[in-house]
């Protein structure tokens, strides 16, 4: 598996001065709308509007001068059972102390004073019924998703550079100094605290689907660990300050950002690859919705993309590679046949097992049966952003982000089993199993 990289000649946060000298303002924050739209925010007060499909750039508003954002989230998706299609508000965090809650067409709808100094991070819990950040003045403060003070979690004496909330959206993770800290939101729960850096610690993430944590610091390390605070994998040093890490949606893949550096990484520290791309430091790492590509906030003004490539299925005799977005090679490693598949949009997910190779798409579902691979049995999805694949011998599941789907391999429907309280985006291979007569999945809310 590998990254392809691809960066514009001229970076698009620039600032004039005295129309004039250009100067590349540092890019500090991207967040994905949907899996093929992106905005970034920087020091040149803008706030960009990225479409990866026409490859076009706009201008969504400029910030009052005194506005330097540090941080952006957007409002989760998933409300309630109810979807939209695309996230409608963000909260973007700035150096005055404030948040700024902004909608998609860039009106600040309400600015709250929210630390002494700047806020150097802000989240929404996954039900997005609530957000946190974290300031310069050490505090890690609770609020309503109008923006109304819940509570101040935490006061420490140091800054608080990141901050990332539990799987269940009931306890918080924050750095303080070397330390990482956890911290129930219910009061007298008790605090896990453990000292992980040899440096200062700018950077953690917390995945809802493996329940592991990142952390990333000044030691030039970036780190794995459970969520009792266990190390499981520590980096060797690298040459610069580890700026950023984040997680796939499906906790399989991570990024991390340093100097010029972009890596990628299986969920137990080893790397799949590493680009040197020319970018100044990485300050902050989105995934798509999708977990197909990364954008990255560049120190020098870009906007950095990657697609994750070159990924690879096996199941007896046949070898399977995503050698471009949509295309996948097939060889045959008895007869040393190769077939090429050519799709209309991009893969998204793909399992091959039981004689039949199932492939998602933006769009549409491909099933190919091993013996026949020039006619596939094609079926458009409801949305395209599936998150899981699962055969059987018979059939097959997709789960996506509006629930699960049981297919036969001929394409028919078979069910699509509900039931409440389900939360399809933390559904994972561990949490589901298919067999040829059932389908059991793990209650998330009743371990029992």
């Amino acid at each position: 598996m590998r990254l392809k990289t691809s960066l514009l000649k001229e970076p698009k946060h620039i600032l004039y001065f005295l129309n004039l000298i250009k100067h590349k303002e540092l890019v500090s924050c991207v967040g994905w709308t949907t899996a093929d739209e992106l905005y970034s925010c920087s020091d040149d007060h803008q706030i960009m509007k990225w479409n990866l499909l026409t490859s076009e750039t706009t201008r969504i508003v400029k910030l009052p001068d005194d506005i330097y954002p540090i941080d952006l989230h957007w409002f989760p998706r998933s409300i309630g059972g109810k979807k939209q299609s695309h996230a409608e508000s963000f909260v973007l965090t700035s150096s005055d102390g404030k948040f700024h809650l902004i909608s998609r067409s860039g009106r600040v709808e309400k600015s709250v004073e929210a630390h002494c100094g700047a806020v150097l991070a802000g989240r929404w819990n996954y039900e997005g019924t609530a957000l946190v950040t974290v300031g310069e003045d050490g505090q890690v403060k609770i609020w309503s998703k109008s923006g109304m003070l819940r509570s101040t979690l935490a006061q420490q004496g140091t800054p608080v550079y990141s901050v990332a909330w539990g799987p269940d959206s009931e306890k918080v993770l924050y750095t303080s100094g070397k330390h990482l800290i956890i911290k129930p939101l219910q009061p007298n729960a008790k605090v896990l605290q453990w000292k992980a850096h040899d440096g200062l610690i700018l950077k953690t993430d917390w995945n809802s689907v493996n329940d592991l944590i990142l952390s990333a610091g000044e030691d030039c390390k970036y780190k794995v660990w459970d969520s009792y605070g266990r190390l499981l994998y520590s980096s060797q040093p690298h040459e610069y300050p580890i700026t950023s890490v984040a997680w796939a949606v499906d906790g399989e893949l991570f990024a991390v950002g340093s100097f010029h550096t972009l890596r990628l990484c299986d969920k137990t520290g080893w790397s799949y690859a590493l680009e040197k791309p020319n970018t100044g430091s990485i300050f902050n790492i989105a995934w798509s919705i999708d977990g197909t590509q990364l954008a990255g906030a560049c120190g020098n003004g870009h906007v950095i993309f990657a697609h994750v490539v070159e990924q690879r299925w096996e199941w007896k005799n046949f070898e399977i590679t995503l050698i471009k977005r949509r295309t996948m090679e097939v060889h045959n490693v008895i007869n040393d046949a190769v077939d090429l598949l050519e799709f209309r949009d991009r893969v998204i997910k793909a399992s091959l097992n039981y004689g039949h190779l199932v492939v998602s798409t933006s769009l549409q579902c491909y099933v190919f049966s091993t013996k026949n691979w020039n006619t596939p049995l094609i079926f458009d999805l409801k949305e395209g952003t599936v998150s899981l694949i699962l055969q059987a011998e018979r059939h097959f599941l997709l789960v996506d982000g509006g629930g699960l789907y049981l297919y036969s391999y001929e394409g028919r429907l078979i069910s699509s089993p509900k039931f409440p309280g389900m939360r399809t985006d933390i559904l994972n291979a561990q949490t589901v199993s298919l067999s040829n007569d059932t389908l059991a999945v793990k209650d998330k809310a009743d371990e029992k």
